[in-house]
Formats: structure tokens, C-alpha cells, sequence
């Protein structure tokens, strides 16, 4: 018998570092924005998802700095207990409010939000569907659920299809889970399909709108916007950290649904309330995006300009097919990834490699920000011509 229980850690550790998914972090000075300097090197940044450049915001900082003077730095407990504050309602009310549905219930994170919902809302006698790309908090709240879980290929309606028809009436319950924007791809969801599967088979249907909020639809809502879903009987999960530069997750979705996880999901119940700085500075980005929709005007813009840049000038780039701000090329292994993500630094740009075991195939995923100058997109491009 071994003499050490974790003498098995360095080896797994050697087996990462020889498949090339070795992972560190990269210190960030300053505020978050179009440029940062990354361990003493200013770069332009493709990597945030930061999409409407809020994070920096001198609003938003205000905004929290109020809320600490008023509040103090955290909210001192579970919300049910000690930790809820009125800035915790008012931007419940603005997230139902914004997303058009009865109610909303804040979390500390997205992932909390995901990992929540999921086990409060079906256990071992239930079923969950899940598109093979997503994120990592769906899939574990599936696992955690206790339901039997089965993948679907991505985005394959068809196969969802069959999975419906031939194993929906052997379960008490049915869930869908699906991102509306799948993060390291960047394409849609088929969401209309989906709600018409989900009524034809009497599914649950939760969709998770991380990377749509504050970016689609009319008003910035999210993707359930973007495609005439509004009012449709679904669950939205999203969260504070991305287009809304804070933190935190929601859900939102009927009132009888919200009341109901406040009492059964265990991330929310047993989870210090969101401190009141990551509140207000949420709810203050929730009224710009409401106020200025040039931002999102010129994310948009900026994503076109890319695009018709990589179009003329790399049309052979294989990118993958996305209709958000996230723009991915796939290269042939994690070793060609991890050396153009080094060649772009060096150049000043970051973007760097994304690799298995995040995805299936290694790539480089670009993000837009609002934020972008022409000239910053213009020197990407001119960058990946000479690397690739």
C-alpha cells in the first residue's frame, strides 16, 4: 500500500503538462478594457467577455462604491438568513423586468445559478437532455441532479427528436438544457425548434444566456429576444459577469418557478447573498444597456468589420460559424494552438489558445468588445496574416 495518498497527484500533473492542457493564470493590472497589461506587457484584448466594455465603467464603479458605504463589503449571509438587502430585490425586479417574465432570483454565480436550478428542478426519477457543447455548469448540475443524463449531438434536432420519442413516457419529468450562445463556438442555439419540442413532449426547457445578455435581441435582452421567444413558458439563466461587468447569476422565469427555488435550490439557500458592490454595479449596468444602445450598436459593428476583414484578407482562416461576438479558429492540435496564442502576444494581442479538455478541438477564440477601435481589429488581422 502507498505511503502517500496524494503521490498521485504529480504524475497526473506530468500527463497534463504532455497533452499540452497545462493551465496557469495571467496577471491583469489595472482596469479591465479594449487594452490591458498582461504581466507587464500592454496588449489589445480579444479575450474578455466583456462585450459592452462596462466592466471599467465609471458608473458601475460608483454605482459599488455607494453600495459599500451604505451596505458594507458583504452581505453577511444567506438571504434567507441575514444577507438580503433591498438592492438585492430591485435587481431582481429589473432582470424579470428586462428578460419580460414574472420574477427573478439572483446567485452568487452563473455556475451556482446552473448547478441550483438544475438539481431543485428534477432528481432520479427524471430525465435531462443536454447539447454535447455546453458549459461545464450545465453539465455538472446535470450530473448532480441525479437524473439520467443524455447528450444530444450539437445543435442535431433530429436526434433530440428520437431521444424524445423513444425515451420522454419512461420518466416522471423532462429537462432540456441548452446555451442560447455556445461560448466556444459562437453560434445560436435552434431555440424556436427547441420550445416546439419541449411543448410536443412536455419538457422543461432551460436555456442559459450568459453570453446573450446585454449583446442580442432589440433590447439587449438575450437571445430569447433575439429570437421572438419573449413570453414563451422556458427557464432563463444568465449571468452579471460578462455584457453586465459584475458578478453573480440569475434565474429568470415564472413566479411559482422562482418562489419554488427559493426554497428548494440548495446554491441559493445555503450561499452568502451577492455582496452589495457586484449588486449595484449590476443593476447600474442594467440601466445603460437599457439607455444606450449605441453600445451595442458599435460591438456590432465591430463584429462585422472583423469578419469582413478575416473575409478579405484570410479567406482560407478556418473560422467556425458563429452569430455573436465570439469568433473561433480551429487548428490542428493543442501545440499549434498554444504557439499561435504565444505568436499573438508577442505581438500584443491576446487571444489566447482554448484547448481539450474545454473543448473538442483545439482553436483561437477571438471576442469583440464595443469598445474596439478600428485600428486595434485592423492590427488582429494584420497580425494573423503574418502567423497563419
Amino acid at each position: 500500500m502507498p505511503t502517500d495518498p496524494y503521490a498521485w497527484l504529480e504524475h497526473s500533473l506530468a500527463t497534463i503538462h504532455r497533452a499540452d492542457w497545462y493551465r496557469s493564470v495571467q496577471p491583469i493590472n489595472g482596469r479591465p478594457g479594449a487594452t490591458v497589461v498582461l504581466a507587464g506587457q500592454e496588449v489589445i484584448n480579444f479575450a474578455s467577455n466583456d462585450y459592452l466594455g462596462l466592466a471599467g465603467d465609471q458608473r458601475l464603479i460608483a454605482a459599488a462604491i455607494t453600495a459599500i458605504a451604505e451596505f458594507g463589503t458583504g452581505s453577511t449571509g444567506s438571504r434567507l438568513l441575514s444577507g438580503h438587502r433591498r438592492l438585492h430585490r430591485e435587481l431582481e425586479e429589473a432582470i424579470a423586468s428586462t428578460k419580460q417574465t414574472e420574477d427573478a432570483l439572483i446567485f452568487s454565480s452563473g455556475y451556482l445559478a446552473n448547478l441550483g436550478a438544475i438539481t431543485a428542478l428534477v432528481g432520479k426519477r427524471d430525465l435531462i437532455l443536454s447539447d454535447q457543447y455546453n458549459h461545464s455548469s450545465l453539465k455538472n448540475g446535470a450530473i448532480l441532479s441525479g437524473a439520467a443524463f443524455v447528450e444530444y449531438p450539437h445543435c442535431d434536432i433530429a436526434v433530440l427528436k428520437t431521444q424524445l420519442s423513444q425515451q420522454r413516457q419512461n420518466y416522471r419529468r423532462c429537462l432540456i438544457l441548452t446555451d442560447t450562445v455556445f461560448s466556444m463556438d459562437g453560434d445560436l442555439c435552434p431555440l424556436p425548434t427547441l420550445l416546439d419540442l419541449a411543448d410536443e413532449f412536455n419538457c422543461m426547457l432551460l436555456v442559459d444566456e450568459a453570453h446573450a445578455t446585454g449583446v442580442l435581441g432589440k433590447t439587449g435582452a438575450g437571445c430569447v429576444e433575439h429570437f421572438g421567444c419573449t413570453g414563451k413558458q422556458l427557464i432563463q439563466v444568465g449571468t452579471l459577469s460578462k455584457a453586465l461587468g459584475s458578478l453573480g447569476g440569475y434565474v429568470a422565469a415564472s413566479s411559482v418557478l422562482i418562489d419554488f427555488l427559493r426554497n428548494r435550490a440548495p446554491t441559493w439557500i445555503y450561499t452568502t447573498g451577492l455582496s452589495p458592490a457586484d449588486t449595484a454595479a449590476a443593476l447600474a449596468a442594467i440601466k445603460i444597456v437599457q439607455q444606450e444602445p449605441q453600445r451595442r450598436a458599435s460591438l456590432w459593428q465591430n463584429v462585422r468589420y472583423l469578419k469582413n476583414l478575416l473575409q478579405q484578407q484570410l479567406p482560407n482562416l478556418k473560422l467556425l460559424p458563429s452569430e455573436s461576438p465570439i469568433l473561433c479558429f480551429q487548428l490542428p492540435s493543442a501545440t499549434d494552438a498554444l504557439k499561435a496564442g504565444k505568436q499573438l502576444r508577442n505581438a500584443g494581442i491576446f487571444a489566447p489558445a482554448i484547448r481539450p479538455p474545454t473543448v473538442p478541438t483545439s482553436r483561437i477564440r477571438i471576442s469583440l468588445m464595443a469598445t474596439h477601435e478600428a485600428v486595434q481589429i485592423e492590427k488582429l488581422v494584420a497580425v494573423l496574416k503574418d502567423i497563419c
